[in-house]
């Protein structure tokens, strides 16, 4: 990379956000720097008393078709690429009058906004910028000599450096803002491509691009020796990454990545009827509704209150002082709801290394959208599971019906067991989970674990009876053999939630009968790995 001192001269403005614009204008033309703009940029910076000479004057054309064609000119990018120093590239320029463009600031058309507001189709193709990054990946690209600029946050920056290095930027500087440039519009066009892929309803398109803007640097990943850093894809669904956090430590990698699942499995249950998820590890190790969130709170922990010291809990409604007292007396690394009361705030504060985020909403658990993990040499990419199932989705298969009670909480027990590492196998009663067992190899070993979690909830609570005697029992998948049924119907269980599909099916609603449960198939599956 060439070192030399090039003092910035000229610059090309055209802004979509136009924060700090002004300010910055000021600043370059005081520097002596000549401005060179187009259409609402430029009047902006001449309505502030700015001289400003418009683009249309450099490049002998004027803005045309709606302002879509106006820097796409040899006279713009030519006095972009040139290399400074060339001798082939300075005698084109001199042949084509061609002058020297220094610094070139672009922010691109609000794409990425604009869907994200719900934009129709026209709107979205009218915010795909092309000469903005047409100009970013010039000066980019030139950034021996040219220095690129594409968002607000680096203006100070650029007038520090000119200020103390005789006008130029330093080659460190123009090098690590041009890797910004390719990322910002790498990233853009990953927005685009993925919008159409959604408007065409294609599930593999050939090409397969995702990016994201940075929120926070981590202290590491999951361990200390791993590096880290979370990123906003700019999809607007409320959860971890649009959320507010009001006090509280920073969120560490695995503090989002159990927030995200905590909040989700919460979403199930809607804003209707009170619910609490606490989460460990990415697993529900309670999940409980009530008449109130405080009674959904104390059903939620009484499943594993072992599990949920320095767990993350997520509530479906605005966090109440009733509650808040409860949460804070256990030691708890996070809480997510979609607001709190300024009594819940102000009592929550009294932990000061307790997170709290508040996001305006709830999920939809049915929304669409991809999900991705990488694997060596690639990556998966899926839909987000989405599937609900309702009473009316369920088929009969025991010679005993679910009775009206036992179906309200087999229907909450599969919510649940979604939102469970497989294989998953979930106990509930009365609206509550009493035992969870997750991420075993084997089926029987998660209802064995499942049940015994329930058992050591009651010795807590002083109870004679584990928990899961009298509950209902989810599986996320089918039982390949009656073992892991009659595990569960040795646990206490009554009637069974299971997609069904096994070759042995028979058996094991014939098992089933045989011990007088009641079990229903969804026909739908939700492993989660």
């Amino acid at each position: 990379m060439q070192s030399a001192h090039y003092p910035i001269k000229r610059a090309l403005l055209s802004v979509s956000d136009k924060t700090g614009l002004i300010e910055f204008a000021k600043a370059l033309a005081s520097a002596g720097v000549e401005l060179v703009s187009t259409g609402g940029t430029a009047r902006a910076i001449a309505e502030a008393g700015i001289a400003v000479r418009d683009v249309a004057d450099l490049t002998g054309f004027p803005e045309m078709m709606d302002g879509r064609v106006k820097t796409l000119h040899p006279m713009v990018h030519g006095g972009i690429l040139a290399i400074r120093g060339d001798e082939a590239h300075e005698a084109a320029q001199s042949a084509h009058k061609i002058s020297n463009i220094d610094l070139v600031v672009v922010n691109l058309y609000p794409f990425e906004a604009t869907i994200a507001a719900g934009g129709d189709y026209d709107a979205a193709v009218e915010n795909i910028d092309i000469g903005g990054p047409a100009m970013i990946r010039a000066a980019a690209k030139n950034h021996a000599s040219v220095t690129t600029v594409v968002e607000p946050a680096d203006y100070q920056l650029i007038i520090d450096e000119i200020t103390a290095n005789d006008g130029a930027t330093l080659p460190g500087t123009r090098q690590r803002l041009a890797a910004k440039a390719y990322a910002r519009t790498g990233a853009y066009d990953a927005a685009i491509s993925n919008w159409f892929a959604e408007e065409l309803k294609t599930d593999a398109p050939v090409f397969r691009a995702f990016g994201g803007k940075l929120v926070q640097s981590l202290r590491y990943g999951e361990n200390p020796h791993q590096n880290a850093a979370f990123y906003a894809n700019g999809q607007i669904r409320p959860g971890v990454a649009t959320a507010r956090q009001l006090q509280g430590k920073e969120l560490s990698y695995n503090n989002i990545n159990d927030t995200d699942a905590a909040f989700e499995c919460v979403a199930e249950f809607g804003a209707a009827r009170p619910a609490v998820a606490i989460i460990k590890h990415a697993n529900p190790c309670g999940v409980g509704t009530g008449g109130s969130l405080l009674e959904a709170y104390e059903k939620a922990l009484r499943c594993d209150p072992v599990s949920a010291f320095g767990g993350i809990v997520a509530l479906n409604q605005p966090i109440d002082g009733e509650v808040a007292k409860a949460i804070i007396e256990v030691f708890t690394e996070v809480i997510i709801a979609p607001g709190a009361s300024e009594e819940a705030i102000e009592l929550i504060a009294g932990k000061k290394n307790l997170r709290l985020l508040l996001t305006d909403g709830l999920p939809d658990p049915a929304e669409g959208g991809v999900v991705f993990k990488s694997v060596s040499g690639g990556m998966l990419v899926q839909s987000r599971d989405g599937g609900c199932i309702a009473e009316n989705d369920l088929k009969v298969v025991t010679k005993r019906t679910p009775s009206a009670a036992e179906l309200v909480d087999l229907i909450f027990a599969f919510r649940v067991a979604k939102h469970v590492k497989s294989n998953a196998i979930v106990y509930v009663k009365d609206g509550a989970t009493v035992g969870v067992g997750a991420g075993q190899m084997s089926r029987v070993d998660s209802a064995r674990i499942a049940a015994r979690k329930s058992g050591d909830a009651a010795e807590t609570a002083g109870l004679k009876t584990p928990l899961a005697q009298g509950s209902v029992v989810a599986s996320d998948a089918f039982f390949p053999f009656a073992d892991g049924l009659l595990q569960a119907a040795e646990a206490g269980a009554t009637a069974i939630i299971q997609p069904g599909g096994s070759m042995r099916d028979d058996e094991v609603i014939k098992a089933a009968d045989e011990a007088g449960l009641a079990m229903v198939f969804t026909g739908m599956r939700h492993f989660r790995h």
